[in-house]
């Protein structure tokens, strides 16, 4: 599993120096795929972040989402057995053809 590690000393930067130089700040996160987190007075005020990368993180909390689901379905009771689950879906399948 991947994990996004923040260089401390590199990518913690205030975002006076964003708006100077924010074409390096975006080449730099796309090449190295470590977000940059802008501080505001001192205060941590926006992640800058790459679209790939980004696009990670929202398919895993989608993920973590359905996985909390199916287990409030399981405490619930609202399962279906093996057999029945295939019987439904070779029913779904016969009303696609």
């Amino acid at each position: 599993m991947n994990t996004i590690k923040v260089e401390l000393d590199q990518d913690i930067r205030p975002l006076s120096e964003f708006r100077k130089k924010s074409a390096d700040f975006i080449e730099r996160v796309k090449n190295n795929k470590r977000p940059i987190v802008l501080t505001q007075h001192g205060k941590s005020a926006a992640v800058l972040v790459d679209v790939g990368e980004y696009q990670r993180m929202i398919d895993k909390m989608d993920l973590a989402e359905e996985l909390m689901q199916a287990e409030r379905d399981i405490v619930n009771g609202n399962v279906v057995s093996n057999d029945e689950a295939k019987k439904q879906m070779r029913e779904r399948l016969k009303e696609w053809k």
